[in-house]
């Protein structure tokens, strides 16, 4: 028998004794105590966001007509009397029911965190994988470029981007995204940096694939692991970032229910109205928190040397 007779059997046996490593990964995230708080956190923010019409009682934009400003919360189960409305939450300095504001914040909340990070990783990706694949004076290029933005603080120069583009959420998105590229540029760039000399890429540049298809059907899948891991925790980033911008008044226009905006409304009134501000910074810490816990568990499950450390 040849020694390539072996490979098959050795495969079968290397395959079995270690399982598929996605089912590996998948199970030491569930095991993970820190992802399985961010998980049920952040499955419990999706049902929200996805049912908001059917949770909401009132309308989030609209006055209410019968409502006092800035009135506390009147819940009936802990005394409030019967004939006046009920408003889990309260109402706000314009007569709208912060309770449905809350709720449909989560839902916008969810939008600017996904699809900031989305744009900054599909740009940044592609920037770093190119810049580590091709190397010389192309990566320095773009890495000396990217890091004229990273000399600058990451709210400062959103700042500076806005005031250029204008104020609304659409340009407080995009300034976002565009502080956030040099993160995932230089991420990608370093795992390419290291899978590139591997030799199953040494083999397929041996059997003639070009390097299109060797970067992108050799190298960058297998680079994106601490990729995957940085958006989850840049999500909960640009979560803050957009409520700071918001809250300055860069962000989220009026009478969008955007929680930094809400927060932005009624700053002056945390002491004659503290709910109108307790509520708003509440959504955005347990937002922020569930994306971080679940960043922390898929950081452990994702890298192999902590297969056998304790999940804690």
């Amino acid at each position: 028998m040849s020694d390539t007779d072996l490979i098959p059997t050795l495969s079968a046996e290397t395959v079995s004794k270690r399982g598929n490593p996605a089912l590996q990964s998948a199970k030491r995230l569930f095991r993970h105590r820190s992802a399985q708080v961010g998980m049920i956190m952040l499955g419990l923010l999706v049902f929200i966001a996805i049912f908001a019409e059917q949770i909401a009682p009132y309308d989030p934009i609209v006055p209410l007509k019968k409502s006092k400003r800035r009135s506390p919360p009147c819940i009936h189960l802990l005394g409030c009397t019967q004939d006046q409305p009920q408003h889990l939450m309260g109402v706000d300095g314009n007569t709208r029911d912060e309770f449905s504001r809350i709720i449909f914040g989560s839902r916008l909340s969810l939008q600017i965190g996904v699809s900031t990070i989305l744009f900054a990783i599909v740009i940044g990706g592609l920037l770093g994988a190119i810049a580590g694949f091709l190397g010389g004076w192309f990566d320095d290029g773009i890495m000396r470029s990217l890091d004229v933005l990273m000399a600058f603080p990451s709210l400062l120069l959103a700042i500076a981007i806005v005031a250029v583009l204008g104020p609304g959420l659409i340009n407080a998105l995009l300034a976002i995204a565009i502080v956030q590229i040099p993160i995932y540029a230089r991420v990608v760039r370093a795992s390419v940096l290291s899978v590139k000399e591997l030799d199953y890429v040494a083999a397929s540049r041996a059997l003639g694939a070009s390097d299109v298809r060797i970067l992108f059907t050799r190298v960058l899948p297998n680079a994106l692991t601490p990729l995957i891991v940085q958006g989850t925790l840049g999500i909960a980033g640009a979560i803050l970032s957009a409520a700071a911008l918001s809250f300055l008044g860069l962000g989220a226009e009026f009478p969008t229910p955007e929680w930094g905006l809400m927060l932005g409304e009624e700053r002056n009134s945390v002491f004659n109205a503290p709910h109108l501000v307790f509520f708003p910074g509440i959504a955005i810490m347990l937002t922020v928190l569930s994306f971080n816990l679940l960043g922390d568990g898929l950081r452990d499950a994702l890298d192999p040397r902590l297969a056998q450390a304790p999940h804690t």
